[in-house]
């Protein structure tokens, strides 16, 4: 379960007669504690996107990274990689949503095309599904920026509301500055509140942390609830140090403006305002041409319903995709055979890592990630 903070004091939802009487449905299922993975939440909870396509929402931003190899103070590229993490955030739906639960084998892939003719690539899979884990990868050769990671939620239910562990981290590479290593990133966790009365309010809370060991450079972030009689929405705060000692500050809300502050300086790191609506566009191909277990076909009768406004439809076709993926569980145990991930696998430490090994030639890299991410199978998708 992965649901989408507010954006501001008065972004709650009041749930109308057919939200209510569907809640009130769950209460039977639902227990203080317990983990929601097994629970069935209601469609009208559902934004008409995967989890796996969800995640592209932090490579929104390429120009707050792209060139941070070029910076030859190692604190000025930490805060590149800071601004490409908190940028991410603000992109969401209206109200309270949450993307599709992947199905195991489930994958999204698409393409960026950069307006200086530069290229960037995407594919994450649902490696896991008890207990759900989603692997991603972003690459841009000539931007020479790569991202991976993994997510593995985990949901418990708490009363009237609903905390979602979000589990995993995000791995930067500045390729143009191999010395600096790995930036890991990890991430908030979520509360949704009002869940059975009340107005349906969602945060982001507690705190994270950025670091990256071969600088000594450590941020230290801290995602604020508003609290029952003061506070606001979406406040953040934080402080960077290297090796320990205080050498800047993070404030303001990552919903709107926030600021960076040192002994010499105060700069924005991102104004939502400014730099919101200047999204990157993704190619994604159609439908038509796209394999069974990809994203978008995957889930597109539900989708087809859920903009319609159809829950009736939206529910039939979520329940028909779960009893696909139910059916194709009990194949495997009765055979005996593991699920194999296509794009994936874990490595010695455990982390989940792409089967793809990028040439050192930005030119001859950028074919052969494409080649990778659109290769033959079985259904023989069209290549972008």
């Amino acid at each position: 379960m992965f649901l989408y903070p507010s954006d501001e004091e008065d972004d709650s939802v009041c749930r109308d007669e057919q939200e209510g009487s569907v809640i009130s449905s769950l209460i039977s299922q639902l227990r203080v504690g317990m983990d929601l993975h097994k629970v069935t939440f209601p469609t009208f909870v559902l934004e008409p996107r995967s989890m796996l396509e969800r995640i592209t929402d932090f490579m929104s931003h390429p120009d707050l990274i792209f060139g941070a190899e070029n910076c030859d103070d190692p604190q000025e590229r930490f805060i590149r990689v800071l601004q490409y993490y908190l940028a991410g955030w603000h992109i969401k739906p209206k109200g309270v949503k949450k993307p599709y639960n992947p199905v195991l084998g489930e994958f999204f892939r698409c393409r960026y095309d950069y307006p200086d003719g530069t290229k960037g690539f995407y594919i994450a899979e649902q490696v896991s599904h008890h207990p759900p884990i989603s692997a991603f990868y972003y690459i841009s050769p000539a931007n020479k920026v790569c991202i991976l990671g993994e997510l593995r939620p985990k949901s418990k239910f708490l009363g009237n509301s609903v905390s979602t562990t979000m589990e995993g981290e995000n791995r930067i590479l500045l390729m143009g500055r191999p010395d600096d290593g790995e930036y890991v990133i990890s991430m908030p966790n979520m509360y949704a509140r009002g869940i059975l009365w009340g107005k349906m309010v969602l945060e982001l809370g507690d705190s994270c942390t950025a670091r990256n060991e071969r600088s000594g450079l450590c941020a230290e972030l801290q995602f604020k609830t508003k609290g029952y009689f003061s506070g606001t929405y979406n406040a953040i705060s934080g402080k960077v140090k290297k090796n320990n000692s205080d050498v800047g500050e993070i404030s303001g809300k990552w919903s709107s403006v926030m600021d960076y502050k040192t002994s010499k300086e105060r700069r924005v790191l991102f104004d939502v305002t400014k730099e919101g609506q200047k999204i990157a566009p993704k190619f994604v191909p159609p439908e038509e041409e796209q394999e069974p277990n990809e994203s978008r076909r995957l889930w597109s009768k539900l989708t087809t319903a859920i903009t319609a406004k159809d829950m009736d439809a939206a529910t039939e076709a979520k329940t028909a995709v779960e009893e696909t993926q139910r059916e194709l569980a009990r194949i495997r145990d009765e055979s005996g055979k593991e699920h194999a991930p296509r794009f994936f696998a874990q490595n010695k430490e455990g982390r989940w890592i792409p089967k793809f090994t990028i040439p050192n030639d930005p030119a001859e890299a950028e074919a052969a990630v494409q080649n990778w991410i659109w290769s033959a199978s079985p259904s023989k998708p069209s290549t972008p």
